[in-house]
């Protein structure tokens, strides 16, 4: 039997008791390690992260959180090899790919730890200006934001199992609040992994970073009015968490991340050949492909003018092509696995339904595995549908595949697309392609509404643009409606999520000594 990693709680290491859960590697099916959280005495290891942790880093200035930061990035960068290491066996995925999660984890720390530098030896923050309540001006009302005294538990994907702790836990130690993180059983060695290495270097007070691996059973049952609870998962997951007690009757506040079918769209007038389409053409491709498409910010339909369908369809086709897939440990492979059997399964499911509304416009599996079982593995083939009956085709507005499959979809005109876009119900992210600066922004903003970010591409940007699912914490990454209705990163304003705001009303004197 494969090592059982431990958990940390109350600031010391402690193995479940159970057998534990086995993770494997996703391409060649070997047992890599197991995971468990029977046993642990969840009440006294939240109070001791609540109590402890949480009074050792409210006692720092927003400056000091951020050295802390800084740093858990260099003691993340000096073990950067190990998680690569992990993350090609239990994650399946090539190099570029590993890049995206691990190295996008270390910037993020890093870019929160500049913005808490510049707060400098505050303790809380001002919101807004003070506002005159009576006819003299000598009584005011001055909103402020004070870190609440409560822990922030993740509830993670198994698609970042390394970003996905580090964007959320920036924020939430430069806030003040400590952490106690649940990462998904499939991929939760290089998150553990991540955070005993923090812990060795003796970075963070006790209490402030805590993990449990394996199941969730029991941890919303501790939370109490002044957490706060993140969840990156199903939509039919974050329904019950909505419908708990935590959150119904006891005032949790939760962010959401759910599921999301993005879309890039092509203006009108963008022909073939034409940089615009080329864009659009490149970034469709590259979106279905990175992390084998399991990203949550993925292009899942692919909004076009009728009369280029056709031939989007075979540019996208084209490079699809060229992407080799199965074990990243080959020098050849462009793409790797997904995460598990049951990912696997849950692809092949949303695939076959699809089909029964789109056409088939390539299939990346009729080409073979390199030095990949297809009986054994997790490897699936990139696969481009399309559909030129946009309205009746409603599974592929309604049905999120995720893994490597975007949908090419025939518009009549930008009002048409547009609607569409909004059929998706809210998403994370949209991308426009044109060259029009005017067309650009109107569309733009008339996708602002029913998305969390809207990412226009034009010629001008073509080697600047971070890319269409590319989540950088200078910008929001959340989404309303179906997306859950969350929002984390967006610069300081992350920092909200972990703050309570209050409004103080004082005289100009006591105002005064606030800053």
């Amino acid at each position: 039997m494969s090592e059982l990693l431990p958990n940390f709680v109350a600031g010391r290491w402690v193995p479940g008791t159970g057998a534990g859960t086995a993770l494997f590697d996703p391409v060649t099916g070997d047992e890599l390690a197991r995971v468990d959280a029977t046993g642990l005495d969840l009440p006294a290891a939240f109070a001791f992260a609540r109590d402890t942790g949480g009074a050792a880093l409210r006692a720092l200035s927003y400056g000091q959180r951020a050295e802390l930061l800084a740093r858990i990035g260099a003691v993340l960068q000096a073990h950067r090899d190990a998680y690569y290491a992990i993350s090609l066996a239990n994650s399946g995925t090539v190099k570029n790919d590993t890049a995206v999660d691990v190295d996008g984890a270390i910037y993020t720390l890093g870019q929160y730890a500049k913005w808490g530098a510049a707060l400098g030896e505050r303790r809380f923050l001002l919101d807004g200006d003070a506002v005159r309540l009576g006819k003299e001006p000598v009584f005011h009302s001055q909103h402020v934001q004070v870190p609440t005294e409560g822990l922030a538990l993740f509830i993670n994907a198994f698609n970042f199992p390394a970003w996905g702790l580090w964007e959320k836990a920036a924020p939430a130690l430069l806030s003040g609040v400590p952490v106690v993180v649940k990462p998904a059983t499939a991929t939760a060695w290089l998150t553990q992994r991540m955070v005993k290495d923090v812990v060795d270097a003796g970075i963070l007070p006790p209490g402030a970073l805590s993990i449990v691996c394996g199941s969730s059973a029991g941890l919303l049952e501790q939370l109490q009015p002044f957490d706060v609870l993140s969840f990156t998962g199903s939509a039919e997951t974050a329904a019950l968490i909505r419908r708990h007690a935590a959150v119904a009757e006891r005032s949790v506040r939760v962010n959401i991340e759910a599921d999301s079918l993005n879309s890039a769209l092509l203006l009108p007038g963008a022909a073939p050949g034409s940089e615009a389409f080329e864009l659009l053409v490149k970034e469709v491709a590259r979106e279905m492909t990175v992390k084998s498409g399991q990203k949550c910010t993925a292009i899942r339909r692919v909004l076009v003018p009728a009369d280029v369908y056709g031939a989007v369809a075979e540019a996208v086709s084209a490079r699809l092509a060229n992407t080799t897939v199965g074990n990243p440990r080959n020098g050849t492979v462009r793409m790797g696995a997904l995460v598990s059997r049951a990912q696997k399964a849950a692809v092949q499911e949303g695939l076959a339904q699809l089909k029964t509304q789109a056409e088939v416009l390539h299939d990346g599996a009729r080409l073979a595995l390199v030095d990949a079982d297809p009986e054994r593995s997790c490897c699936v083939a990139p696969t481009l549908l399309g559909t030129r009956d946009a309205d009746g085709a409603h599974l592929v507005h309604d049905t999120e595949v995720f893994g490597p499959v975007a949908t090419l979809v025939a518009c009549r005109d930008l009002p048409h697309a547009l609607a569409l876009a909004r059929r998706g119900q809210g998403s994370l992210v949209a991308s426009v392609y044109g060259s029009q600066a005017g067309e650009l922004a109107r569309t733009a903003l008339a996708l602002a509404a029913s998305h969390g970010r809207v990412h226009v591409v034009s010629p001008e940007v073509a080697a600047a643009h971070s890319g269409h699912g590319n989540v950088m914490p200078q910008s929001l990454h959340g989404g309303p409606g179906r997306a859950g209705g969350g929002e984390e990163l967006g610069g300081l304003r992350a920092l909200n999520f972990y703050h309570r705001r209050a409004a103080i009303q004082a005289g100009s004197a006591v105002l005064g000594e606030l800053g």
